[in-house]
């Protein structure tokens, strides 16, 4: 019988509210914005099948919270961390992959995701793999939008979409200025 490394966790407050991070075995298993930090617990010890623990000297846990803490202030484009990708499959997987390619600061349709995917005519696929992700704004899933340029949803919270968009969007307008001597 193979027994699963303790799994471990901590919110991390930010411009959104509370971020839960949870890391198993070193990689970090989910990372995600959450309204009930109760319910997301329990969501994450079934997932997991066991109960996270407090952690908050876990290096991943604060290496996370690091980077994230980066991101809001405008000073980290992209996130360097050891995701465990291990509970995510099949074309998911394609998926979230795909739309780590998506620059900053910039969106794509989620047809352009399915095609960058590997699966042209999968855009609701698309749809369904972002909002499953458990790497919520380090995979930035906020980057895919309709087909018509319209944010659409983000887990029931179209708001913190729009809000990590214009972060990104205000921070590449500002460097366009700073290189122009504006």
């Amino acid at each position: 019988m193979t027994t699963l490394p303790t799994p471990h966790f901590c919110v991390h407050p930010s411009p959104l509210g509370d971020i839960l991070i949870v890391t198993a075995g070193g990689g970090i298993v989910l990372l995600h914005p959450v309204d009930d930090v109760d319910a997301a617990l329990d969501n994450a010890a079934l997932m997991l099948r066991a109960l996270p623990v407090l952690d908050t000297t876990d290096a991943a846990i604060n290496e996370a919270a690091r980077q994230l803490d980066e991101y809001f202030s405008g000073g980290r484009r992209a996130f360097e961390l050891p995701l465990d990708w291990g509970l995510i499959s099949g074309f998911t997987l394609e998926a979230l992959k795909a739309v780590c390619d998506i620059p900053y600061g910039e969106t794509a349709g989620y047809g352009e995701v399915a095609i960058t995917a590997g699966s042209p005519g999968a855009a609701r696929a698309v749809g369904t793999a972002c909002a499953r992700t458990p790497f919520s704004i380090v995979v930035p899933v906020h980057r895919v939008v309709r087909a018509d340029g319209s944010l659409g949803e983000y887990g029931g919270r179209p708001e913190m979409k729009k809000y990590l968009i214009d972060l990104e969007q205000n921070e590449v307008e500002q460097d366009e200025r700073e290189a122009a001597g504006v």
